[in-house]
């Protein structure tokens, strides 16, 4: 049984089992989301989007159109998703960019994922980054643009 805290707006049948939805979170109709999640307060789920199981979303997380989160995500606080190249008023684009963030990928705090890119399986995006192009495998960047700072050790610690 998922617990749906009374303030948050969840428009998705599709929630698994023990998932967790906080204060103030939006969900729109179209999104699914996987089993033992938490979304914590003030989030912003989008139709076109796709949530594994056991993926955290910390405070002030959107993901928008276009997003696939694989299972045991996790996405630190006020992390910033892009999804329109060229952006503007009242134009969408035809095909809105995808992001996809592979099982056991970590984003940190206040990083900001472009359009287009994948974070590979277990990779860690260190907090305040501004990810430009795919992460690899086990990777962790860094930086503005991120570049690779090393790798994560076998124990995933």
């Amino acid at each position: 049984m998922s617990r749906i805290h009374p303030t948050a707006d969840v428009q998705t049948a599709e929630v698994g089992a023990g998932t967790q939805i906080w204060q103030h979170t939006v969900v729109l109709p179209g999104a699914r989301i996987g089993r033992d999640c938490n979304l914590n307060a003030h989030c912003l789920v989008e139709n076109d989007v796709v949530i594994g199981d056991r993926v955290t979303l910390k405070c002030g997380v959107f993901l928008w159109d276009g997003m696939t989160v694989e299972d045991d995500v996790f996405i630190g606080p006020n992390a910033t998703f892009t999804n329109d190249k060229f952006p503007r008023s009242r134009q969408p684009p035809a095909e809105f960019q995808r992001i996809v963030l592979k099982r056991g990928a970590s984003i940190g705090a206040n990083a900001t994922i472009l359009g287009g890119v994948t974070i590979g399986e277990g990779a860690i995006v260190g907090a305040g980054s501004v990810v430009t192009r795919d992460v690899p495998p086990g990777v962790i960047v860094c930086g503005n643009p991120a570049r690779a700072a090393g790798r994560v050790p076998r124990s995933g610690q």
